[in-house]
Parts: structure tokens; C-alpha cells; sequence
């Protein structure tokens, strides 16, 4: 991996999409279930991609090339759900109002309409840690935060959806 790295940062474009798809389904899973709609996330894995190869001389240790790049995909993901947010906010909010009337019939439970109850950061932790199957030190370089906030983000969040589901499915 480390001489594909230097390949890719003396401008070898073959090694980076080398690098990249040999754990390509990794980040494609990464960057949906930030985005939950395939193609947002195809296209933040190509801006990612071209991020990697414009910046990959900057990267000082080659073996954090794969922290390094999931940490720019999550910033690809973050910057894609802002310009999303900006696009959809009353559409949401009609949505929402909708889904409420019917969420007190326990055979459309939803959990993922639970989870959009938390805070961000409660959610994108839980998502990480549950969905991805990431270790908090992960958790914590992906979103630029100690391993401690991570730990509590988790617990609190879960503690909510506890609480949200009547306590009685976690």
C-alpha cells in the first residue's frame, strides 16, 4: 500500500484508483449512510476521488492514506447535506408533518425516522458505530472530535431512541 501511496503522490492516477477501489465498497457504504440516496453518493466519491489526487502530496504518512481519505469523503458528505438542506427544508417539513399523524401504529415503526429525531451528531455517531461497525478511535478522527464526545454521543443518542421507541426495543 505504501508504494502505491508514493506512486499516487508523484502523480501516478493508475495507483490512486488502485488505492481507491480496493476498498471501494467500504467508502461507497461510508458515504450512504451519510447521504441514504446512491447516487449523492457515487457523486461524493468522485469528488473525493478528485480531492485525493489534487491534495495527495500533502498527505505526510502514507499509511494514513485510508483515514485520511474517508475523513475527506465525510467532508464531501457533510458539504453535500448542507447544499441539500439549503434545497429541501419546507419539503422536509411537510413530510414530517405527514409521517406524524400515522407514527403511533407500532407496524410502521421507522427507525430511521427516529434517528432523523436525534441531534447530527448523535445520529452520524450511532450510524458509524451500529451500521458501518467502526471502533470509536475511528469514530473520533472521522469527525474530528475525542473519543469521550464519541462515547457520549452514542449513549445519549441511544439513550433517546430508547425513549422514542418506548423503551421497550433497545
Amino acid at each position: 500500500m505504501k508504494k502505491r501511496v508514493r506512486q499516487a503522490q508523484r502523480g501516478d492516477k493508475e495507483a490512486l484508483l488502485q488505492l481507491v477501489f480496493e476498498r471501494k465498497d467500504e467508502y461507497f457504504r461510508l458515504a450512504y449512510s451519510y447521504l441514504r440516496h446512491e447516487e449523492d453518493a457515487m457523486d461524493v466519491l468522485e469528488d473525493m476521488i478528485v480531492i485525493l489526487y489534487e491534495k495527495i502530496d500533502r498527505l505526510k504518512k502514507p499509511e494514513s492514506f485510508y483515514s485520511w481519505s474517508k475523513t475527506i469523503l465525510v467532508n464531501q458528505c457533510h458539504d453535500m447535506l448542507r447544499k441539500r438542506k439549503k434545497l429541501t427544508v419546507t419539503d422536509e417539513i411537510h413530510e414530517q408533518s405527514d409521517d406524524q399523524e400515522g407514527a403511533n401504529t407500532v407496524h410502521k415503526l421507522d427507525v430511521q425516522k427516529h434517528l432523523d429525531q436525534l441531534n447530527n451528531e448523535q445520529r452520524e455517531a450511532i450510524q458509524l458505530r451500529y451500521w458501518l461497525d467502526y471502533d470509536y478511535v475511528t469514530i473520533a478522527q472521522l469527525t474530528k472530535v475525542p473519543i469521550g464526545t464519541v462515547k457520549s454521543r452514542i449513549s445519549f443518542g441511544l439513550k433517546k431512541l430508547k425513549s422514542y421507541l418506548g423503551g421497550e426495543y433497545l
